[in-house]
């Protein structure tokens, strides 16, 4: 709270807040007054003095303020929340630019008086408790009711469930604990025990982007509101007579909030006892965001859920920029333009086109008849997908969930799958380049030395300072995208997911390790967990996604392992290798060019070489 704030604030808070007793400064200690005697006319006149005061007061309060829920106003408090055309964009804005009502002055955030606060020791749960405790289903949100059964719909499954079939629109779940390949858990294994945690993790639930080259709901109710008039729905269809457009755009919704703010608590239950290394070293945890709305947020609140209100004096927050220009790990393709040119990176969208009339030719010819007016496209059909998760995760439940069958959901989860791997995982060929700044950065936490070349999308301004890049902590925490998860998983070479690849666009494999609600859903997280072993003599390390552990065989030098361990140098000097390996410069500056379609393929993330055909 700066000076002058307090200036003005503290004359009227403390004429209201209660006094320390003493009065040795004003004098002596006030004394009770005389007792006066009181006829009953006199309390009768105070009587009635007191209520025509109250009236006055409300009458005065009435000229001043609007009463919302007052039956004669109600009306026109809500006038502005109507939404007279089907389709059209809802929009409730809260909290009000310029309220009546707000006087910080009367409401500082801290009072005194806290009565006592001593702490207890730090929860230790992935080294105390004899299982781990696993992250399922999506508090404060509603599946569909019911799915559509139509007659050419498989017979349904009691353990499908609808919120692991979005993609990265599903929210955070506990992976089975084979889903990688390992019969493994986070917990620590056999006479090993945890020594840190370098901790990444994605933003939680948001509105829809405000970008889309293919689908997008703020497109589709676009189209809908701009239709001839007199569309109409019957059927299945027959709410969207009165639908609404009530998404915003880009930042965290209430249950993204929420999401972080439990990955923050998981994290301190799981972890706590991490924090005794700073006390030992008398100095704070930094952790790491940037700039956008969504992401900062989320940085927060995980801190809030991680550390408890107030903030201050616990960690340092370090918010890098993501803009344009600005070197920056967590959002790399802001420096790299081949990741922005659609020619070389932009390959997921024909796929996905190829695979949603495939997928969705059904539901298209089930739901064309029931609109009346507008004529659905195949990619409209794939935006009301959209739409069910994007409501949900923002609204808590959507009526466009219950219009398709379980095998055009995890018909959706593929066409999910197959935009991220072409765009960000191990089929783009600026996937490795933009993830490696990432891994240049891990490799120096890991040595506790600087980054000794700055040659991707690290900042040296802040990775060569101590204050704003520690090196030798215990626990690290970043915050980043999807699309930026997908590329450090591509460029550690975790190769177990890129097993299927390249993925075909006219079925889904039978059995495929690559799945975007598995590795990006929101609020996703990798732990990268350290270990001291008595098996060991090296201290090792464990690649975490989502509860399920990760085999490192893809690594040079790690050793298969049924708990996915690897010594800590061999990890380093495979990445070291790595890191080697990738040119910064040719992949994100260089002139080179792949066709659209099958015609190119990689399966490493990598663009092609020089002097390659396709350059």
């Amino acid at each position: 709270m700066s000076s002058s704030y307090k200036a003005s604030v503290d004359p009227e808070s403390q004429a209201l807040l209660a006094q320390e007793n003493d009065y040795s400064a004003a004098g002596p200690a006030p004394t009770p007054s005389a007792h006066r005697p009181y006829r009953l006319r006199h309390v009768v006149l105070a009587f009635v003095a007191g209520i025509i005061s109250a009236v006055l007061v409300e009458l005065a309060l009435c000229s001043h303020y609007t009463l919302p829920f007052s039956s004669q106003d109600q009306s026109a408090v809500y006038a502005d929340l109507a939404s007279p055309d089907a389709g059209s964009t809802e929009v409730h804005r809260f909290p009000p630019s310029a309220p009546t009502n707000a006087f910080p002055s009367l409401f500082p955030s801290n009072v005194g008086h806290a009565g006592p606060t001593p702490t207890g020791a730090e929860a230790a749960l992935v080294a105390t408790a004899p299982s781990y405790p696993l992250h399922t289903g999506a508090p404060h949100l509603l599946g569909p009711l019911a799915l559509n059964r139509n007659a050419s719909a498989s017979k349904s499954d009691p353990s499908f469930d609808i919120f692991k079939h979005w993609g990265n629109l599903s929210p955070w779940f506990s992976v089975e604990r084979d889903s990688f390949g390992l019969d493994s858990g986070p917990e620590a294994p056999p006479t090993c025990r945890v020594t840190g945690l370098h901790l990444l993790h994605r933003h939680g639930a948001r509105y829809p982007t405000g970008w889309a080259s293919y689908g997008g709901p703020a497109n589709f109710s676009s189209r809908l509101h701009n239709a001839a008039a007199g569309w109409n729905a019957s059927g299945d269809l027959e709410f969207m007579n009165n639908w609404t457009y009530k998404l915003g755009e880009e930042i965290l919704t209430p249950f993204g909030r929420q999401q972080l703010f439990d990955l923050g608590v998981s994290m301190r239950m799981k972890y706590g006892f991490l924090l005794q290394n700073f006390t030992a070293s008398n100095t704070l945890p930094v952790f790491r965001t940037e700039s956008q709305d969504r992401m900062l947020a989320s940085a927060l609140n995980f801190a809030i859920g991680f550390f408890g209100y107030p903030l201050d004096g616990q960690y340092q927050q370090s918010i890098t920029i993501e803009e344009n220009g600005f070197n920056n790990t967590l959002a790399p393709y802001k420096t790299c333009p081949n990741a922005g040119d659609r020619t070389k990176s932009d390959r997921a969208i024909p796929y996905v086109q190829q695979w949603a009339g495939i997928y969705l030719n059904d539901a298209l010819a089930r739901l064309r008849p029931q609109m009346h007016g507008y004529e659905l496209t195949i990619e409209d059909v794939y935006t009301l997908q959209q739409t069910c998760a994007y409501e949900t995760v923002a609204i808590g439940y959507s009526k466009f969930c219950e219009l398709f069958t379980e095998d055009e959901w995890k018909g959706f989860n593929y066409a999910m799958d197959l935009y991220f791997w072409y765009d960000s995982a191990f089929g783009s060929p600026v996937a490795r380049v933009q993830g490696i700044g990432y891994v240049q950065e891990l490799v120096a936490r890991l040595t506790h030395t600087p980054i000794p070349v700055h040659n991707s999308s690290t900042n040296a301004t802040l990775d060569d300072n101590p204050a704003t890049f520690p090196l030798g902590q215990s626990l690290y925490v970043d915050a980043t995208h999807e699309v930026v998860v997908l590329n450090v998983i591509t460029a550690l070479n975790l190769t177990s997911f890129a097993a299927d690849g390249p993925l075909p666009a006219d079925h889904i494999p039978e059995h495929r390790a690559f799945k975007s609600s598995h590795l990006a859903p929101f609020a996703t997280n990798i732990q990268f967990q350290l270990l001291a072993c008595e098996s060991e003599p090296e201290p090792q390390i464990r690649v975490i996604i989502n509860d399920g552990v990760v085999p490192l065989t893809g690594i040079r030098g790690c050793p298969e392992d049924a708990d996915g361990k690897c010594p800590v140098p061999a990890f380093v000097d495979a990445q070291r290798e790595i890191i080697g390996k990738t040119d910064w410069e040719w992949a994100c500056h260089g002139e080179w060019s792949v066709p659209p379609g099958p015609a190119w393929n990689t399966t490493t993330g990598d663009a092609p070489e020089p002097g390659s055909v396709f350059v």
